[in-house]
């Protein structure tokens, strides 16, 4: 993978993240699907008055890494940054924070596989099948950035992290391709929840920990947690333009000034209704 499949990965990575916007879905964290962005966004600051007084927002709180080791956090970080990386589109997965994300989901209920099927038989996954391993996410990125520093070791003499771009390609194709022989857990089955939980943090609501200034919704053009459209769904043929409202924004939005025009108008209601006007 060079230079070229990165920029067009990036821009696969955008068309997954539109359909995901498109669904509504962009605010779980376990959700990403392929389309089109036709036209940027128009982006404008949400204006809070100066006399409101607002509880430090969710999602801000200083972040530390409660799963992975520094070399593990080195090692995704890395990856993240070659998966999807900053061009000219804008800011890629490094600084959105999708390394802290994936952390975050690690330490919670997805990197203890609460909701996966865990019981026996173990075997090869066939084509038509799922996830067929015992192992728990948890599991699978502690296995496989071991094994994949060993093979960057042995190969080129320096862990992932060290290696230059290309070089990073081309271990993340020989992931994708299942060509590194692994004795603990597939390199394929690796690199895909590597690269699914990259695409997940890009694209989920900031309070998640990834999508760091909601710039994976900005480069899309997804309004963040729209859930009613009245005000526009009579203006054909005209281009929804708002800034991107996050959980977070909405827990923290009571005091929203009357001339936020550029904000949909459900948002304002909604800080409203918590407000108890």
């Amino acid at each position: 993978m060079n230079e070229k499949d990165a920029v067009s990965r990036k821009k696969f990575v955008l068309a997954a993240g539109a359909v995901a916007g498109a669904a509504g879905l962009a605010g779980h964290p376990e959700s990403a699907e392929a389309a089109h962005s036709t036209e940027p966004p128009v982006v404008a600051a949400a204006k809070v008055p100066a006399k409101t007084p607002l509880a430090p927002p969710l999602g801000n709180e200083p972040e530390a890494y409660t799963y992975l080791t520094m070399p593990e956090a080195a090692f995704v970080e890395a990856a993240v940054d070659r998966l999807i990386p900053t061009d000219e589109l804008g800011p890629g997965a490094k600084p959105a924070g999708v390394a802290f994300y994936i952390d975050q989901q690690l330490e919670a209920q997805y990197g203890f596989a609460a909701k996966m099927y865990r019981q026996g038989p173990w075997g090869q996954a066939l084509p038509t099948q799922g996830y067929q391993l015992p192992l728990n996410p948890r599991e699978v990125y502690r296995l496989g950035i071991a094994a994949t520093n060993d093979y960057c070791t042995r190969t080129f003499g320096k862990t992932f992290d060290k290696l230059d771009g290309a070089h990073q390609d081309q271990v993340l194709s020989s992931l994708e391709k299942g060509q590194l022989d692994f004795a603990e857990v597939p390199s394929r089955t690796f690199f895909g929840m590597l690269y699914g939980n990259t695409v997940e943090g890009f694209f989920a609501d900031p309070l998640y920990g990834g999508n760091r200034d909601k710039v994976g919704w900005k480069m899309i053009g997804f309004p963040g947690v729209a859930a009613a459209y009245i005000g526009y769904i009579e203006k054909h043929n005209v281009l929804y333009r708002v800034a991107p409202v996050s959980i977070a924004d909405v827990e923290h939005s009571t005091g929203l000034a009357d001339d936020d025009a550029h904000m949909p108008l459900h948002h304002v209601a909604m800080a409203r209704k918590r407000e108890g006007k």
